[in-house]
Order: structure tokens, then sequence, then C-alpha cells
């Protein structure tokens, strides 16, 4: 064997052992996504964060976008110690606007992800011009209807919007009659879904209480739909996992907890896969660098 095949042996290891000892080496869980940080439970790669939520966050052109089964919503903060987050949707009325004909998404949550996100408490739906079929009027969950003041905020306050009046310039108030009111305003557990077609509803508004501060009028309240959200699991697993330096995420097959270490996953911390990672690369290294050698010596022996 001549030098230059030496060269090129050596040469091999110095290249080759650094690409494989990278194999599997996946991103960590992307941290932001615009300003908004994007720490557990979510995230936005597969197999990061809490199983309860993935499929729900995504990043698009740094908007960040919360998607549901009743449609996408960007989202406009999130707040980790309050465990919740706003969300904005662009057909939703406020107070300078009533947007009509069933051109809002509502808010609905997947069954199986009831567990995890609902509207906050003081969080009030008020859906628009409501059919007097629908089942809010007769008799829905037991109750002839669930309009009512949330939170010290409610339809009556919010018939006061400048909004009403590019719908209803000539009236000076709300029209009863012996039809149903043209809001009704009601918490969701009341209804657990704002589905605007099943509710026979034109549109709907959300707003929320910024406890302990109470908003003098509809044109001060914050409006958008806040959602709490909860985590079922093991807290000290992804504690423990964090603490090791490790990202909180999930087998993507069963769902199961998994520590992600610098692409190689654990069912434990980081510290305990270190030596496994090592063996496995080096698994690696030791055949597919023997295959190489072994091919540029059976060229060799043939040049001779």
């Amino acid at each position: 064997m001549d030098f230059s095949h030496l060269i090129t042996i050596f040469v091999t290891f110095h290249v080759l052992v650094p690409i494989v000892s990278s194999y599997g080496q996946a991103n960590m869980c992307q941290a932001f996504c615009g300003n908004l940080k994007i720490d557990y439970p979510f995230a936005l790669q597969s197999g990061c964060g809490h199983p309860g939520f993935r499929e729900l966050l995504f990043c698009i052109n740094d908007v960040l976008m919360f998607h549901i089964s009743s449609g996408s919503y960007r989202v406009l903060g999130i707040d980790y110690a309050y465990q919740s987050l706003v969300l904005h949707d662009p057909h939703m009325s406020t107070c300078d606007s009533i947007v009509l004909g069933g051109r809002g998404n509502g808010f609905v949550v997947e069954q199986w992800r009831a567990p995890y996100l609902n509207p906050t408490s003081d969080n009030v739906f008020m859906l628009i011009g409501c059919s007097l079929d629908s089942p809010l009027f007769q008799g829905f969950h037991g109750k002839h209807s669930p309009c009512r003041n949330v939170s010290g905020m409610s339809c009556e306050e919010y018939y006061g919007c400048p909004g009403w009046d590019m719908i209803r310039p000539n009236q000076d108030g709300p029209v009863y009659g012996s039809g149903p009111p043209e809001c009704c305003a009601l918490p969701f557990e009341d209804i657990k879904a704002v589905n605007l077609s099943k509710l026979g509803c034109q549109g709907y508004s959300s707003a929320y209480s910024l406890a302990p501060l109470r908003r003098a009028g509809p044109d001060e309240w914050s409006y958008g739909i806040e959602v709490k959200y909860s985590m079922q699991g093991n807290a000290g697993f992804c504690r423990a996992c964090e603490a090791t330096g490790g990202s909180c995420g999930h087998d993507i097959d069963d769902k199961n907890d998994m520590c992600l270490c610098e692409g190689w996953n654990s069912t434990g911390t980081c510290d305990l896969v270190n030596s496994e990672s090592h063996r496995r690369k080096w698994s690696l290294v030791v055949p597919l660098a023997g295959f190489v050698i072994s091919t540029i010596i059976l060229g060799t022996s043939h040049l001779a």
C-alpha cells in the first residue's frame, strides 16, 4: 500500500467519525415563534412537549397559530405561570364590529383534548343572532336559557358598543319581542362547545376578565378567547429530564413520556443514556469505517 492510500484512510476516519457521531442528532425542540416562547407542555416539532398538546401549535411566518377542530386562531400570548393562552379569531365580533353570517369559527375542542384545554371560567361568550330554534332556547342541557352575566360582563352592556349601530342604525336598543334576544352571554362550561352552526347563531364575541381589574365598559373589555390548559401526567419526570439537559417530549407511537437528549431518547433522564448513546455511535463507526478501508485495500490489490 503506497503513502497516498494511507492518507486516504486517515482522511476517511477524520471525516467519517464526526458524521456518524452526529447520526441521530435531531434539533432540540424549537424555543420561539416570533417573540413568543414555546415551552413545555407546548411544542412545534413532532415528539416534543406533552402528548395532549401535540399537533396543536404551528409557526407560520413567525406567527404562532393554534389549531383545533373548529379552526385556526392566532396566539396572542402564553402565560406559563397562570397556565393560560389568549387566542384571536379574525371573524369574531368586538365592540367596534359585529360580524354576522356565521363566519366566525366559534370554539370546539376535540373530545380527547377536553381534559387539557378549556376556556377560563371568567371568559364570556356572547352568541349573536341565534334563531328561535336554537338549542339554547329549547331546554339546552336542562336549562330554558343559559344567558346570564359572566364575571361582570353581559349582553346588556355589550349592546352599548358602537358595532351595533352598524347593523341596526334605526333602533334605540335590543329587540326582544316574542323572539330570542339578539345576544346571549354564557360561560363555556354551560354548553361545552361554541359551534355556531349547531347553535343556530349568526356570530359571536368573546371577552375575558383581567381580574382583579374591573373594566368600566365593553369598549375596555379584553376581546379574545382565554384558554386554560392543564397537564395530565408525571410533572416530576419532566423536571428530572430538564435538570439533566434534556427536553421533555413523548413517544410519537405510544404517547408515553420521553426525555429528548440531543437526539437520543430516554425513558428516564439524559444521564442514563449518555454511555448508551456513545456505544451506539461507535457501533456505527466501526463497521462503516471497516467497509471503506476494505474497499480501498481491495482496490489497491487490483491495481497492483
